[in-house]
């Protein structure tokens, strides 16, 4: 694709990024057809091409519109689009800088401004959103049945083994899971455990940054990525292996904190490192012998994985084929590509369309008929276990028994 950047972008670090990425797209359109918002809309604005489109003429010099936020708001950031893409085009990191772009040219509304401000100062800090979700669960019996079902049950998170073993990774703790999924980052220190790996949750070291990253708060983001690496630096040194994700979607992030702070003369060799020594948790008992652990009965299971797993990470077909190995029975999930509709703050933002993605996905996940879903990441568990009518969980729950 041919480009023509306008001075005020041509010269400056995000103007090169974002015209390398454009140049790169050959607009043939194969990624429409694995856009789960285009499926929908069945607008070429709303697929990947056409906000390409959108944010090459921004750069180019054309005012950005209330309209060209829309279609850029729309987009998931789910990445399928580059999981099909021939020409390997980073769309995830171009979206990120148009959506930023057209904010500061457009603005917003004060009512929008106000509930992502709140997203951000409340979802990101674990104590605060700990304490808004207490208060929500006392109130879930005098709320509407639509709101109640949005509010997960409390859970217990049972016993973390104490370090004992010579081999030791270290785990995110994240800002939403510890108190809405507790049980994930425990049931992986029990299974590394039997499997003679010591699993450690670092104080210090909360979200990963995607939230603020994806609305736009791109300093906010760096400002968390810089907290976690001073977290586990101490660690990382003394030894540490791998920086273990329990979260596909903190994953992405902690993945890409090379390419967030590669201009920070700081940071830049430390990013680069802990994002190099980063694993989905489904990477790291890939390689262990999993012959020792007792799983739960044989009972069809349906496999949901999530965005950041299998596009973000590029780790398609990789849970399934590890549940395989340890002799659990999988249903078939067709579109298995397409998005959840949870995509972060999508559900909340964008609520029309993440219910039409949840009602599609939740379709598809039971056609088989399972018992259960399982999943690799906490926002996707609680969309998915909002409405379905079977138990969704985190899939390291399988083994731990």
């Amino acid at each position: 694709m041919q480009t023509n950047l306008a001075p005020p972008y041509k010269d400056t670090p995000l103007g090169q990024e974002a015209d390398a990425i454009l140049r790169s797209c050959v607009h043939c359109g194969f990624c429409t057809a694995t856009c789960p918002t285009y499926q929908l809309q069945s607008d070429e604005l709303d697929g990947p091409r056409g906000r390409i489109y959108l944010i090459k003429q921004v750069l180019e010099g054309q005012p950005a519109t209330a309209k060209t936020q829309l279609h850029l708001d729309r987009c998931l950031t789910c990445r399928s689009c580059e999981s099909t893409c021939p020409s390997g085009v980073q769309y995830g990191h171009l979206v990120d800088i148009g959506r930023a772009l057209v904010e500061q040219q457009v603005g917003r509304r004060w009512h929008e401004k106000l509930l992502r401000a709140t997203l951000r100062a409340v979802i990101p800090h674990r104590q605060r959103f700990a304490t808004l979700l207490g208060l929500g669960r006392l109130a879930r019996p005098f709320l509407p049945a639509v709101l109640q079902k949005k509010i997960p049950v409390k859970q217990a998170a049972g016993i973390w083994p104490a370090p004992r073993h010579a081999r030791k990774m270290l785990v995110l703790t994240g800002c939403a899971q510890p108190a809405t999924t507790p049980l994930t980052n425990a049931a992986a220190a029990r299974v590394l455990d039997k499997l003679g790996v010591s699993l450690l949750e670092i104080s210090g070291a909360g979200c990963c940054g995607a939230l603020s990253q994806h609305l736009s708060a791109a300093q906010e983001a760096q400002d968390f990525a810089r907290r976690n690496i001073d977290a586990w630096w101490p660690h990382i040194v003394a030894g540490a292996e791998t920086i273990v994700m329990t979260a596909s979607g903190c994953g992405v992030m902690v993945k890409d904190y090379g390419h967030l702070l590669r201009d920070d003369a700081d940071y830049a060799e430390k990013a680069a490192r802990v994002s190099a020594m980063t694993k989905d948790l489904l990477e790291v008992l890939a390689t262990l012998d999993l012959s020792g652990l007792r799983t739960a009965p044989a009972q069809p299971i349906a496999v949901h994985a999530p965005c950041t797993l299998q596009h973000g990470q590029k780790l398609s077909g990789g849970l399934e084929s590890l549940l395989r190995r340890a002799g659990f029975t999988l249903t078939a999930v067709p579109d298995a590509h397409l998005c959840c509709g949870s995509a972060g703050t999508y559900s909340i933002l964008q609520p029309v369309l993440s219910q039409q993605l949840l009602a599609q996905k939740l379709t598809a996940l039971n056609s088989g008929q399972p018992s259960l879903i399982v999943t690799a990441n906490v926002g996707c568990q609680l969309h998915l276990a909002s409405q379905s009518g079977i138990p969704v969980y985190h899939w390291i729950s399988l083994f731990d028994n």
